[in-house]
């Protein structure tokens, strides 16, 4: 990193990849340099945060910065300038911060530019709009990080010593795993109800056949569980092929769907994960990637606002590609829903709209990550796509069916964005014209329990509730299956492990506050007004210890690890004789001999989970529930090895899911 005799600004971003593309658009008279992320950070092996000092924090340049320090300060010494070019988000501003601190720069005078994409017109903007560093967002990013650190240094010692060493609590990631642990106790106390409808098939005159639903009775409109027994659904449906049978009302309407929002960093993990089956870890490095070439803005954001001039490329790409019909008189705006939206400034999308996915050359999953951000950019600004819907009432005495039908007459913005819809067509049917009842099909429905999280859905749900920002979704959620609290089942969704159960047990009965889905978002609020400059950072952080380290004194005291983990068994070792006792390790409980390590003797700690069913490779044993050496569920015969039958599919689910297909061919 060296300077030519000629003196040059130096212009500092966080990743090379951002250096090398910006480097490209200025002039001779700059030299761009990356800062490898942050500098400065607190330090590896103890709390870094002076308590008794009003939570001052500790910062250090951890070994592996303290090369690039050293190679910076060289260039600062002979650079005429410094300008810090890290993200617009705070902790973009806290990165630029850190380094005012390492190179001994003076905040007051050193130029701070910020942009949301990284092209030419946009860093030349930015150059000639400089401030200095914005310390209401570092003081933001700082009470997040030393709250945090309060959090893991402090609690996680008291899982280690209470359940397991090596166990690990934070504030997002405890709340993410409550949820988690929450919807698998409701799926486990789910009880069915049991629920009919009935269906009727009819014709015309003209030998026109269509399907309705039963929908009133004697006036009344029928509710989810009004007939909920197989002798009620018998009694209505002997009745009704004695009626006769005429169309009662005929309603048209024409039906408008409005195409989605841009992406924020929440609808596009999301998105990616239902379309492309991405991890939210894996989305945000690409995005990181995507952006850091030049390809589209900043991909941390909670913003849908799009720039004018985005809007007005849009148009002429849509008019240029798809034709009048498909351009709007003016660009469309949306409108935040996120009441946490104040970070960023523009929505996700591309840089360049001309740039359409076809002339996109990049490795492969970028390219797709890239595809579904241009379109979900260009759809933002295309027409709604409108749909012709028709309702019909067939009524025989005391009884109305109903049936539904709707045609789509323009595709709108879904010629760009696919999004998958069922078209029905019914006949021409008029007021008064009489029609016939073939047959009646009664069938029998039970309520299904609430699903289990997915990645998208726990990232909807913590963004619903407003834990956590746009930056912590992907290590969140990365962190709890690495941590084995939670595992990914063969549907792709999440299910607590016997671990992952007994820390949010201790938690959720010792540590209320941390868990608290409303706590958690409230302490981001008051990030937020941190932020703004509406209140200082250290009365938050003090406002939230006190009470926090009060408890965990307590609790030190009355909770005892045998209160969580009973450990005698009275199983004596066959290898030495010593008592067995039950141990929590990272996997979940198992036995091991208490003469450990003269004797290091283990075993299961129960036989695994029967599905209840036999297996259907055998027809002999049964299935169970297994887990292989890394934790991950898998189903199989418990006759093996006599019996190989193994699936990572819950065949009884498998089976379920095979009737309902069933009954919707039979229904056909």
């Amino acid at each position: 990193m060296g300077l030519r005799s000629r003196q040059k600004k130096l212009v500092i971003v966080e990743s090379p990849t951002k250096a090398k593309t910006i480097s490209n658009f200025l002039g001779s008279d700059y030299i761009v340099e990356s800062s490898y992320g942050h500098v400065r950070d607190l330090p590896k092996g103890k709390l870094g945060v002076l308590v008794e000092e009003n939570f001052e924090p500790q910062y250090v340049i951890p070994r592996k910065n303290q090369k690039t320090v050293t190679a910076l300060k060289k260039l600062k010494a002979k650079a005429t300038s410094v300008i810090l070019a890290t993200d617009e988000d705070r902790e973009g501003e806290a990165i630029a911060w850190h380094l005012t601190q390492a190179l001994q720069l003076d905040e007051n005078s050193t130029e701070r530019i910020v942009f949301h994409e990284i092209t030419e017109p946009a860093i030349q903007e930015a150059l000639l709009h400089p401030r200095t560093i914005n310390s209401n967002l570092v003081n933001a990013q700082q009470a997040r990080r030393v709250i945090d650190r309060l959090v893991g240094y402090k609690l996680s010692p008291f899982l280690w010593k209470k359940i397991s060493r090596g166990l690990s609590a934070g504030r997002v990631q405890s709340v993410a795993l409550r949820l988690i642990v929450e919807r698998e106790h409701e799926i486990k106390d789910f009880k069915p109800d049991e629920y009919w409808t009935i269906e009727g098939a009819f014709t015309t005159d003209e030998h026109e056949s269509f399907e309705a639903s039963l929908f009133k009775i004697k006036g009344k409109a029928l509710l989810r569980f009004d007939i909920h027994s197989q002798k009620e659904a018998e009694e209505i449906t002997q009745r009704l092929p004695s009626l006769s049978y005429s169309i009662a009302d005929v309603q048209k309407t024409e039906i408008k769907k409005t195409p989605p929002a841009p992406f924020t960093t929440s609808t596009l993990q999301q998105e990616a994960s239902k379309r492309l089956r991405f991890s939210s870890k894996k989305t945000m490095m690409l995005a990181q990637r995507l952006y850091e070439n030049g390809h589209i803005t900043y991909m941390r954001t909670d913003s849908v606002n799009l720039s004018q001039e985005s809007k007005v490329a849009a148009h002429r790409w849509i008019s240029e590609h798809l034709g009048s019909a498909y351009v709007l008189s003016e660009g469309r705006t949306f409108k935040n829903k996120s009441r946490l939206a104040q970070e960023a400034h523009e929505a996700i999308r591309p840089t360049k709209p001309d740039n359409s996915p076809e002339l996109f050359t990049s490795e492969r999953d970028e390219t797709r990550l890239y595809d579904l951000i241009w379109r979900r950019f260009i759809a933002s600004q295309l027409p709604h796509a409108r749909f012709d819907a028709t309702s019909v009432d067939v009524q025989g005495g005391d009884y109305i069916f109903r049936a539904n039908g709707n045609i789509l007459i323009f595709d709108g913005f879904l010629k760009i964005w696919q999004t998958k819809f069922e078209e029905r067509n019914l006949p021409h049917l008029q007021k008064d014209q009489p029609v016939h009842l073939d047959k009646v099909t009664p069938t029998q429905h039970f309520t299904e329990p609430p699903s289990r999280y997915s990645e998208a859905t726990l990232i909807k749900t913590l963004e619903a509730y407003g834990i956590g920002r746009p930056s912590t979704y992907a290590p969140t959620i990365s962190l709890i299956q690495t941590r084995n609290y939670v595992l990914k089942n063969a549907q792709r969704k999440f299910e607590p492990t016997e671990l992952g159960e007994i820390v949010a047990k201790v938690l959720i009965e010792n540590f209320a506050d941390i868990v608290n889905v409303d706590f958690t978002a409230t302490i981001e609020e008051e990030f937020d007004t941190i932020a703004l400059g509406g209140i200082v950072w250290q009365r938050v952080v003090s406002d939230f210890y006190g009470p926090f380290e009060k408890n965990l004194n307590e609790r030190y005291e009355t909770v005892s690890k045998e209160d969580i983990v009973p450990e005698k068994t009275g199983i004596l070792c066959e290898l030495c004789g010593k008592e067995m006792i039950i141990k929590f390790g990272r996997f979940g409980k198992f036995i091991a001999c208490s003469g450990y390590p003269e004797c290091k003797n283990t075993k299961p700690a129960h036989e695994p989970p029967s599905l209840d069913m036999r297996c259907p490779k055998c027809n002999v044993g049964d299935v169970v529930q297994k887990r292989t050496r890394k934790g991950r569920i898998f189903y199989g015969c418990n006759r093996w090895p006599e019996c190989d039958f193994a699936s990572w599919k819950n065949p009884k689910e498998e089976e379920r899911d095979k009737k309902t297909e069933d009954r919707k061919e039979e229904k056909k």
